[in-house]
């Protein structure tokens, strides 16, 4: 069974990212975790000037946010019937960062999925403080969903790689199942000026052939020198649904996470956004 946590805020956003996950995942067996992490909302009340005052109002926020958290349930099954889906809802006293980690790691989870912005909503950053952090620190595969976006089914995902990184089967996996849902076709884009692959490149290009048997594979490569400004060219001209990028040392990610490079560029993702985690669990 799949197992996806999804954080909300009980933001517009919020909800397209969970109406987001019962569709890409509608054909397959799920348990999907709706999360809400409320010590912010407690800790920034001006007037706690007391021990009792912060016990009670703890109390008062726990109860709306379990309410509230039933409410986007309904909704949801309302919108999305599925018997292959099962809900549970999470409310935790705590920073959304550390109880999201806390719950990838006690269920095991396969992906976690959110918006790229939450209540706050800048529209001048491409990713939320939070979003950023989830992105680049739990160790589970995250797909964030832009504001706004409709679903259409990820039959075009690109997959920048330099051909480095020894990929994790379980997430190759979550991608292969993914893909094979769509019958999606992966465009593998290898970005250097210089073509020729070493033979552990090689090997590992092998390795993801191997791991996405149900996908069609595309072997691209662009000896445009700005990684970030090669994908976007790619997602432009290829009309790409879904962008696949690995977090780990050497890859292209650290150049893409860099919030100052994203603005810099104008690299304001439109498409769903999935983060594979290329470190230890």
């Amino acid at each position: 069974m799949r197992k996806i946590l999804v954080p909300t805020d009980f933001s517009k956003n919020a909800f397209n990212a969970i109406k987001y996950a019962c569709q890409v995942f509608k054909y397959e067996k799920s348990e999907i975790f709706i999360m809400h992490a409320y010590a912010d909302e407690v800790y920034q009340q001006d007037k706690l000037t007391k021990r009792s005052q912060l016990v009670k109002l703890k109390e008062e926020t726990s109860q709306k946010s379990e309410r509230r958290l039933e409410k986007v349930i309904e909704d949801i099954r309302h919108h999305y019937p599925n018997p292959q889906h099962k809900f549970n809802s999470v409310s935790a006293f705590g920073s959304l960062i550390d109880e999201v980690d806390d719950l990838v790691n006690q269920e095991n989870m396969d992906i976690v999925v959110m918006g790229t912005r939450g209540e706050t909503n800048d529209r001048s950053i491409t990713f939320g403080s939070n979003t950023l952090q989830v992105l680049k620190y739990i160790s589970c595969p995250v797909l964030a969903i832009p504001e706004g976006f409709e679903y259409h089914a990820p039959k075009e995902v690109l997959f920048p790689t330099n051909y480095l990184v020894p990929y994790k089967r379980r997430e190759l996996k979550l991608l292969c199942d993914m893909s094979g849902s769509f019958r999606s076709t992966i465009h593998m884009l290898y970005i250097d000026p210089i073509k020729k692959l070493s033979l552990r490149q090689e090997d590992n290009q092998q390795f993801l052939r191997e791991s996405l048997p149900k996908a069609n594979l595309v072997f691209e490569t662009t000896q445009e020198q700005d990684k970030t400004i090669a994908i976007t060219k790619y997602i432009v001209h290829n009309d790409i649904d879904m962008l696949v990028l690995v977090n780990s040392r050497h890859s292209y990610i650290e150049d893409m996470l860099s919030q100052s490079t994203i603005d810099k560029i104008g690299l304001h993702i439109k498409i769903p956004f999935l983060v594979m985690q290329n470190l230890f669990r």
